[in-house]
């Protein structure tokens, strides 16, 4: 990356952008809104199940103004969901600064683990154990959403509920490859516990993006 690029990316005027589409929310507290998505590339946390494997190297992914990211969102929606990759890799400052003067609602889905910039009008906290969230995010959580691929995730988001606010609303949603195995035993775990929610990946069985 040139020097000058890199800088642009540094400040946060450029975003390496893996892709953009207009789609429904599927999962947690917004599923089944109308979205406009922003996946940005680069995430060192590894989850062994990402489904977006691609997304990790950033350097795969063109570096792109916050101006032309934001162009293209408010064409379709007033509602954004920046993504990743890890999105909180990068200043979250410019694009979000640039998408609140076109009014619009901006959600982020991350899993907490680098310090939060960015204005939001929502934040989904899906914390991983191989790279726990900063602790300021925990405060400022709108909703937790815990991964279950196996029973130990159970007690790591009985951790993970422990530290957000009272207002947070808690998730547990099944890994799409352990889901006729998990989904069970989410069902019986958020009975007993009615604190918790099920979420499920609704755009998969919907079959778009």
């Amino acid at each position: 990356m040139q020097k000058e690029t890199k800088e642009l990316v540094d400040l946060g005027l450029l975003l390496p952008l893996m892709e953009e589409f207009y789609t429904i929310q599927g999962e947690g507290f917004h599923k089944g809104t109308a979205a406009y998505f922003i996946r940005i590339g680069g995430c060192d946390v590894g989850c062994h199940w990402c489904d977006v494997k691609e997304s990790w190297n950033a350097a795969l992914h063109p570096p792109t103004a916050v101006e032309t990211i934001v162009r293209n969102a408010v064409k379709h929606s007033n509602t954004v969901v920046v993504t990743g990759g890890e999105p909180l890799t990068w200043n979250m400052n410019p694009l979000t600064e640039e998408l609140k003067a076109k009014e619009a609602k901006i959600h982020i889905e991350t899993s907490g683990a680098y310090p939060l910039t960015g204005q939001w009008d929502w934040i989904c906290l899906s914390p991983k154990k191989i790279k726990l969230p900063k602790e300021e995010i925990y405060d400022v959580a709108d909703e937790l959403k815990v991964i279950v691929y196996n029973k130990d995730d159970f007690r790591f988001a009985e951790e993970q509920a422990a530290k957000v606010s009272s207002k947070c609303i808690l998730y547990l949603q099944p890994e799409w490859s352990k889901r006729e195995t998990v989904i069970p035993l989410i069902v019986d775990y958020v009975m007993a516990n009615p604190k918790w929610k099920v979420s499920l990946q609704t755009h998969k069985y919907l079959n778009i993006p």
